[in-house]
């Protein structure tokens, strides 16, 4: 085995270290959506490959101030499941400043491994099952990053400033298809978890 693959293989072993440092970390004060816990805990197992990061998609109101842009944006309500109209109704009787957009935001996962053979593996892994939006964000040597999210979203704008844009009747119909996305979006990542089991080692 030859110098550089030795650097490689201590390169990563290091990388992947810190990262399962960092998930176990966040475990433990509870960081990690439930739905991607099985997932992480199973690739912090395995032999080459590691989670850099990750959410496993929600339903919100994001206030975006006026004038601002998205790293000034903040959540304003914010739920990991399935919601109801008087809870959204609710939140955005709350005072907010700026646009009130109600949104439902797809997973997002970062998946790291050594080299490109690997990589490939996961992008093959991820088609198979049907994710389209994917691919390698960071190649490095010991160090490829494979970032992939799914396809359910929804984003409208709900309020702003104190006046309510939208009326109940069309506030229902973007929770009923808010609902519908992260329900279809959890079982997705479901099955990407157990995909992840047949084909990572």
């Amino acid at each position: 085995m030859g110098k550089q693959v030795l650097e490689e293989d201590m390169r990563f072993e290091m990388v992947k270290k810190r990262h399962r440092e960092s998930f176990e970390k966040a475990l433990d004060e509870g960081k990690v959506d439930k739905q991607l816990q099985g997932l992480c805990k199973f690739v912090a197992k395995t032999k080459g490959y590691f989670t850099s990061s990750g959410c496993a998609g929600r339903i919100l109101l994001l206030s975006v101030p006026e004038g601002g842009g998205k790293k000034e944006a903040y959540f304003h309500e914010k739920w990991h499941r399935e919601v109801s109209f008087n809870e959204v109704w609710k939140g955005i009787g709350k005072k907010s400043k700026g646009e009130l957009w109600f949104k439902m935001e797809p997973f997002i996962l970062h998946i790291g491994c050594k080299g490109l053979k690997d990589s490939r593996k996961i992008i093959s892994m991820m088609r198979r099952i049907g994710i389209k939006r994917g691919g390698i964000m960071v190649a490095k040597e010991g160090k490829f990053i494979i970032e992939f999210t799914g396809t359910q979203n929804i984003a409208a704008p709900v309020k702003k400033g104190d006046e309510i844009l939208v009326d109940e009747e069309y506030l229902k119909f973007l929770i009923a298809g808010g609902n519908e996305k992260i329900v279809k979006n959890y079982t997705q990542l479901k099955i990407l978890e157990k995909e992840c089991k047949k084909a990572l080692k």
